[in-house]
């Protein structure tokens, strides 16, 4: 087996984290559990679909629990994302971003019948570009018959493609309706492309969380709901007769609750009103949740989400994730260095917050794998900054804290933490409150 930091000690798990050599992040199951639960149970409540941004975590077995709740598909940010997912069997996948290799279009476009793949573009550029390099290598079908590519490329299907819709403060996307209705026509006029619906993302508009904030998202997911009605619903026949539905996406982890105000009536994957349609959310972020960042700002966490039956109001998410780390020194009052850094952990929406202390039991032998919890020496402790293998963990004067201590920490954005990471370590028990540090079951590869 290749050492990864995970599976630096070749011991057969179950084994106790106090066993192991940190840094480590660990997965607690119960919390992901929690989590997918309760995301999925909401969106049915809601009335909408949910293809979780599989970014987050880059692990087939985290995405495998999301489809088994109920997930439609997964969504993913680059063509090699999308062709881990394609391998992972996953049924839907919505390519949030755009490519122009011919080899990876003409990977995205083969064998729908297994693995529909949904890709994102904005302009008239890229929707010209996507289909003259799909014309290329189906013009290549007339080359030399034992050439494996030829066939492949004379089997391959149009390419199914969701328009966006950005904001002259956003990101991506087209910056008005009539744009976006520019990029619909050119879509609809390419021979190797097929639209299959609309899509946009709020969250690249602001993260604010107050009326003036909210007013925004809203005024932006409305103007989505304006390119929908304007597109004629003829031109998604060919896609619907091949058997998709037409997919209106938009929603990350901060605010998919003004997805659900503003577009959740456009759900009709039945066709009772009109051509079948799906509102599908993306969020991805709850499926770890965070001990900072999406803490503070989840609708559930503002207890903003609107009324909807089945729904108790109670909901929450839980942090899943933990980082372990050890004192390395001690080298002035009021300052531990621990043995974690930015190759770790996230830095961009935030620092590590310190949780517990534990001081492993004095002496003991390979089987001794008790510590005792040390209280009060982490009160208002604050990691104040990370080097690439180290943390700057600022103590209160008179912190018992000592070189050897473990130290659990929460983190802030799980994204960018999860992406440090090749294996992910599996723990049960709730990360709330910890009074012995937890047994390692076993880990999860990540496909990063």
């Amino acid at each position: 087996m290749q050492t990864s930091k995970a599976t630096f000690a070749n011991e057969r798990r179950p084994l106790p984290l106090l066993r192991l050599p940190t840094p480590l992040l660990t997965v607690d199951l119960d919390a992901l559990d929690h989590n997918v639960d309760t995301m999925a149970a909401w969106c049915r409540a809601a009335g909408v679909d949910l293809a979780p941004h599989g970014k987050t975590t880059m692990s087939p077995d985290i995405w495998r629990r999301q489809l088994d709740a109920g997930a439609w598909g997964i969504t993913v940010a680059t063509a090699f994302q999308a062709a881990v997912a394609r391998e992972s069997d996953v049924p839907n996948v919505v390519l949030a971003g755009t490519t122009f290799s011919e080899e990876a279009l003409v990977a995205l476009a083969a064998d729908p019948g297994s693995t529909r793949v949904l890709m994102w573009v904005d302009s008239v550029a890229a929707v010209r570009l996507a289909d003259e390099a799909l014309a290329r290598a189906a013009a290549r079908a007339s080359g030399p018959p034992d050439a494996a590519e030829t066939a492949a490329a004379a089997e391959v299907p149009p390419l199914a493609v969701l328009v966006e819709i950005g904001s002259s403060v956003g990101r991506t996307g087209a910056r008005t309706v009539a744009e976006a209705l520019a990029v619909v026509d050119a879509v609809v006029a390419a021979p190797h492309l097929v639209l299959a619906g609309v899509t946009g993302y709020e969250g690249a508009l602001t993260h604010d969380v107050d009326p003036a904030g909210i007013e925004m998202i809203d005024d932006y997911l409305r103007t989505v709901l304006e390119l929908l009605d304007a597109i004629d619903p003829e031109v998604f026949e060919p896609w619907l007769a091949g058997g998709g539905d037409v997919v209106v996406s938009a929603g990350g982890s901060v605010y998919f609750e003004r997805v659900v105000a503003v577009l959740a009536g456009q759900h009709d994957p039945d066709g009772a009103r009109g051509p079948r349609t799906r509102v599908v959310l993306r969020s991805g972020s709850y499926v770890a949740h965070d001990h900072d960042l999406y803490r503070r700002l989840t609708p559930f966490a503002r207890d903003t989400t609107p009324e909807i039956e089945g729904v108790t109001g109670r909901e929450s998410f839980l942090p899943a994730l933990e980082l372990w780390a050890t004192v390395i020194s001690r080298p002035e009052p009021g300052l531990a260095l621990l043995n974690v850094g930015r190759r770790d952990t996230a830095d961009d929406e935030g620092l590590p917050l310190p949780l517990d202390a534990w001081r492993p039991t004095a002496g003991g032998g390979a089987d001794d794998t008790s510590a005792t919890r040390l209280h009060g020496v982490l009160e208002g402790a604050v990691v104040t900054a990370l080097n690439d293998q180290h943390a700057f963990l600022r103590l209160g004067a008179s912190s018992g804290l000592a070189v050897g201590d473990l130290v659990r920490l929460g983190v802030s954005h799980p994204c960018t933490t999860l992406s440090q990471w090749r294996e992910l370590s599996l723990v049960r028990g709730g990360t709330a409150v910890r009074e012995q540090p937890p047994v390692v079951e076993g880990t999860w590869l990540t496909r990063f």
